[in-house]
């Protein structure tokens, strides 16, 4: 048991220690690659106050929903930041993807659930990542939709399901194909191991960032297969 003066004493410590860590192993901002001050997390702040936010939870005919318009049905579509090819936010996903920096994933994930948590799409039963098949999983040895996922089901305080909808097909790599060919890259690679778990729930997809939408029209295809089931959409980065 900890005393008050104890606890006290403990975060001293515990303070001091990561203080002596960041001596050596200073915590970076993975935007600008400036050093993080005490208070900061992950991101710098001025890099947080400039962060270009999409703010689309606000208005039903955004980018994000009108890419799905005529292909699938949507309840509801978002993206929490927005960048441009070689911007310096487009360099959070590719540390998050590429480099294994989890934690931009986590907190991320968290800063967007605290803000749709105050919206229509709090109303969602089950917060679900894009799926990885379990070869690639393994191979790379995490899921950045299920780390974004993760956290935004901490910040909206709701479940995350990572059982049901399922990969069952490795399919190659979208980069650098055709967008008819991510189309048909992704057919019919998804389903649902147990569709009576999303019967009359309304699913909340989650995936990292948006280009043409072909990843996240096969998943809904695959969860609008359960009976009543509603699905809306929400990626971290939506690319101009």
């Amino acid at each position: 048991m900890i005393f008050a003066s104890d606890k006290d004493s403990f975060y001293m410590i515990r303070t001091l220690t990561d203080n002596f860590i960041n001596l050596f192993y200073p915590l970076i901002c993975p935007v600008c690659g400036t050093q993080l001050v005490h208070g900061e997390k992950i991101i710098c702040t001025h890099c947080l106050l400039h962060m270009p936010r999409s703010n689309y939870h606000l208005f039903d005919d955004n980018p994000v929903a009108k890419a799905f318009w005529g292909r699938v049905k949507i309840e509801s579509a978002t993206a929490y930041f927005l960048f441009e090819k070689g911007s310096k936010y487009q360099k959070l996903i590719h540390k998050l993807k590429y480099k294994g920096q989890e934690n931009i994933g986590l907190e991320l994930g968290r800063m967007f659930g605290d803000v749709l948590k105050e919206t229509a799409f709090q109303q969602i039963d089950y917060i679900v990542p894009v799926p990885l098949h379990f070869k690639k999983l393994r191979k790379r040895g995490f899921n950045q939709s299920d780390l974004i996922a993760r956290g935004m089901a901490e910040g909206m305080g709701k479940k995350q399901d990572t059982k049901t909808l399922i990969r069952h097909i490795a399919n190659p790599t979208q980069t650098r194909k055709t967008r008819v060919e991510r189309w048909e890259n992704v057919e019919g690679i998804f389903h649902l191991k147990n569709p009576q778990q999303f019967n009359n729930k309304h699913i909340l997809l989650v995936d990292d960032v948006l280009t043409t939408g072909a990843t996240l029209e096969a998943c809904t295809d695959a969860v609008l297969k359960a009976p009543g089931a509603k699905v809306s959409l929400a990626v971290l980065a939506y690319a101009l």
